[in-house]
């Protein structure tokens, strides 16, 4: 008789396989491997901004009291709850502290949004090329997104309503929008967003509205947030970060807002059940109200720019082509490429000017259609003047050096299906 023990290979689940690798973070081995080499690399693939947090935010950590860091209330603090109701107030939204939820960050907004507003087996329509995580999110909670093209001749802009009647089904609950958009930088205009606010009214659809970068906004543009959409006062779920506003993406901390009370009913549940938001991150946040108007308005100054900067530069290289960014600290370029992922691992692998490479994000992982973007590149501008003009340099070489390679047989390397858990995940 024998003694082995049949054993059977334990498997992860199928949602777990559905959820795609990051495009902004797959390449971060071939970055780090680079470091190691001595290369410089700037990184042009994440929205990481570089702008110190506010001491008005950083300075609350040395006040904090507490002998015990305990549980904070799910759904926020009156502290956090206090300051978002004034934050919106001073945007011209009147909000009360039982329309809105404090998340972990904009992503659990996210996905506690997917979650009350459809099921399993719904779908979700989303303008592409769109934020590479709402698959993530889509996948987790069994929501299929169902994309609607917009293209890079016209900026990126919103399909007319002829091309939302025809993806929309029985299935679809959800109308999904960035605005000022990741990664296009498009900011759409006031006609847009009144446009498929009628859309979802007439199909009875709900609006998550992405207004993470509302404040980046530039050339006097002006947006308008969904909130303020007349008679979707049901329908609009508001999706919002502290992450960009404030440079403080590692406090994991944002809000979900609905005046539907059935929506906010569900995603206080999910948020008892997770059961906490951070409640240092709370507690540090409320500093935002001490920072006085200029504040933003200097912040955004110097993202426009930054924008300023690599748009002058990058018109200069043949063959690329950019609509100039309305908003956001993000743009997709196509460039005289024909395979972006095979470009970007190549920039890091195989490249260098000056003891210098970027990392930029291959823009195919951004679109849902199979076949759009191999041309294209997202690039964040958060890395100071110098840095954007020796990235722009690095670039014009590079694209010089790779366009002399092609048919040379070159070999793109290897990189993991996933992305790498020991680094952070980002945006």
């Amino acid at each position: 008789m024998s003694s082995r023990t049949e054993t059977t290979a334990l498997r992860a689940s199928a949602r777990g396989g559905r959820v795609p690798a990051s495009p902004i973070r797959r390449l971060m081995p071939l970055a780090e491997e680079a470091k190691k080499r001595g290369v410089r690399v700037h990184h042009l693939n994440i929205g990481q901004p570089d702008l110190e947090t506010p001491e008005a935010m950083r300075g609350r950590l040395s006040r904090y009291s507490e002998r015990v860091i305990a549980y904070s209330p799910s759904g926020g603090t009156p502290e956090y709850l206090g300051f978002l109701v004034e934050y919106y107030r001073r945007l011209g939204l009147r909000l009360t502290p039982d329309e809105l939820i404090a998340t972990t960050g904009g992503s659990e907004a996210i996905l506690f949004a997917f979650l009350a507003c459809a099921d399993p087996g719904d779908e979700a329509l989303v303008v592409e090329p769109f934020y590479t995580n709402y698959s993530a999110f889509a996948a987790m909670a069994g929501v299929t997104l169902v994309p609607l093209t917009s293209r890079v001749e016209n900026g990126f802009h919103l399909p007319p309503r002829e091309a939302w009647e025809r993806a929309a089904s029985p299935r679809t609950k959800i109308v999904l929008l960035c605005n000022p958009n990741n990664p296009t930088g498009t900011v759409y205009s006031p006609e847009e967003l009144h446009a498929v606010a009628a859309f979802c009214r007439d199909r009875g659809i709900f609006l998550i509205a992405d207004e993470v970068y509302r404040e980046f906004v530039y050339d006097g543009r002006r947006t308008v947030s969904a909130l303020a959409l007349e008679g979707c006062e049901e329908s609009v779920v508001l999706v919002d970060s502290l992450s960009k506003r404030y440079s403080s993406c590692g406090i994991r901390l944002g809000c979900l807002a609905t005046r539907n009370r059935d929506v906010h009913r569900a995603c206080l549940r999910m948020a008892q059940g997770r059961p906490s938001p951070p409640g240092l991150a709370q507690f540090v946040a409320v500093g935002a109200l001490d920072l006085p108007p200029e504040y933003m308005s200097g912040v955004v100054a110097e993202y426009q720019r930054r924008r300023d900067v690599l748009d002058e530069g990058l018109r200069r290289i043949p063959g690329v082509f950019l609509p100039k960014p309305e908003g956001a600290f993000y743009f997709i370029a196509r460039l005289p490429i024909a395979d972006g992922d095979d470009f970007a691992s190549w920039l890091l692998t195989d490249f260098q000017l000056d003891g210098a490479t970027v990392m930029i994000a291959p823009a195919r992982g951004f679109y849902a259609t199979p076949g759009l973007g191999a041309d294209q590149v997202r690039i964040a501008y958060v890395l100071k003047e110098a840095d954007l003009r020796a990235s722009v340099e690095i670039l014009r070489s590079a694209l010089e050096t790779y366009a002399h390679r092609r048919g040379a047989g070159h070999a793109r390397p290897t990189v993991p299906d996933g992305p790498d858990l020991f680094l952070p995940q980002g945006s």
